[in-house]
């Protein structure tokens, strides 16, 4: 499933640092390198557009990309507001980092709860990192893990999901600067 964002994330940083801007052709993904060229395809009613990832996300279960406002325009899934999509991977970036994974366990916006459930992860599970994402308020997304493939992030967010009951954990790509500690 794809969903599209815009305000309040139009004009703000995005992960990649770029300055998001609603009306590109850009979109949001969990683990593709920033720089990424990708087709989507909207499954419900055979319209494509292609979009150049540039931010993270979505955080939401069952989602897979989050399309800028334009690129959910072109394939016709404003109003819906989600639509089920094949992504096909077009281009890559020049020379992309190694890629690195997590898995995230978490995000709060109060910082109290994110330092006590960071202590928890990291006595059971060694690395755990909280990264703020700027907001009103601001949120605290916990990283736990440091994997060199998605393969072995899930495995251990199968882990964490089964041993501390944490239905939403997922698997995340660390950006550079963005290690766990």
């Amino acid at each position: 499933m794809a969903s599209w964002y815009g305000h309040p994330y139009h004009g703000r940083a995005s992960a990649s640092g770029e300055i998001y801007d609603m009306e590109q052709m850009t979109a949001a993904h969990r683990t593709l390198a920033f720089g990424t060229r990708v087709r989507v395809d909207n499954l419900d009613n055979g319209m494509s557009t292609e979009v150049r990832i540039n931010d993270r996300g979505p955080f939401v279960d069952g989602r897979i990309i989050d399309l800028s406002h334009a690129a959910a325009g072109a394939i016709g899934m404003i109003g819906p507001g989600v639509a089920h999509v094949k992504l096909t991977i077009i281009g890559m970036p020049a020379a992309p980092e190694p890629p690195v994974f997590a898995v995230q366990t978490g995000a709060f916006a109060n910082r109290d709860n994110a330092d006590r459930q960071q202590v928890q992860m990291a006595e059971r599970y060694g690395a755990a990192t909280l990264r703020m994402r700027a907001g009103t308020p601001p949120m605290w997304r916990l990283l736990v893990g440091k994997a060199p493939s998605t393969g072995a992030a899930e495995a251990l967010a199968r882990r964490i999901r089964q041993e501390q009951s944490i239905p939403e954990a997922f698997v995340v790509r660390l950006d550079p600067g963005q290690g766990v500690d």
